[in-house]
């Protein structure tokens, strides 16, 4: 994973060298669904932008807990979910440092995950401006490993984040 650092967070995108295997057949074992977004705005989890009008975009089947849980040698059992992302088609400079902010303009669920890979609990944050500081929050508990920072609207995985 391609890791970004706020003060206190550090900031999960979809590393480079996964992007580069979801290319070519996602976490369910299908090639890609490749578009073009016309319009723009799809978020993209290679890099935590939205998409510019006109890019050329790969919708994949991806399963967030997998990597950390490679990285720890956790076994997240049944909650070892997969679900649809959005990535660019094309290799892209990845994310820019800092918190994502252009990822988030609506509301957003942050799910906590333990060390062992469970889930401890969520928290629904309305204010996207709340959202960075609601992470570091949930952060300060010990028993919290990292979050996933979820759609409301979809329920799809934006990105993770854990503490610095």
């Amino acid at each position: 994973m391609t890791t970004l650092q706020t003060t206190t967070l550090l900031t999960d995108a979809i590393a480079p060298a996964t992007c580069e295997r979801l290319r070519v057949r996602d976490d369910a074992g299908r090639p890609p669904v490749l578009s073009t977004d016309e319009t723009g705005g799809a978020p993209l989890r290679c890099c935590l932008t939205r998409a510019e009008p006109g890019a050329r975009i790969a919708l994949v089947s991806y399963r967030p807990l997998a990597p950390w849980a490679a990285a720890t040698g956790t076994d997240p059992g049944p909650y070892d979910e997969r679900g649809p992302v959005f990535i660019h088609a094309t290799p892209c400079d990845g994310p820019a440092p800092g918190w994502p902010a252009t990822m988030h303009t609506g509301p957003r669920v942050l799910r906590a995950y333990s060390h062992r890979g469970t889930i401890l609990g969520g928290r629904l944050v309305t204010d996207p401006a709340a959202l960075e500081a609601t992470a570091a929050e949930l952060l300060t508990d010990p028993e919290v490993a990292q979050l996933h920072v979820r759609a409301v609207e979809y329920g799809c995985y934006m990105h993770s984040v854990r503490q610095a």
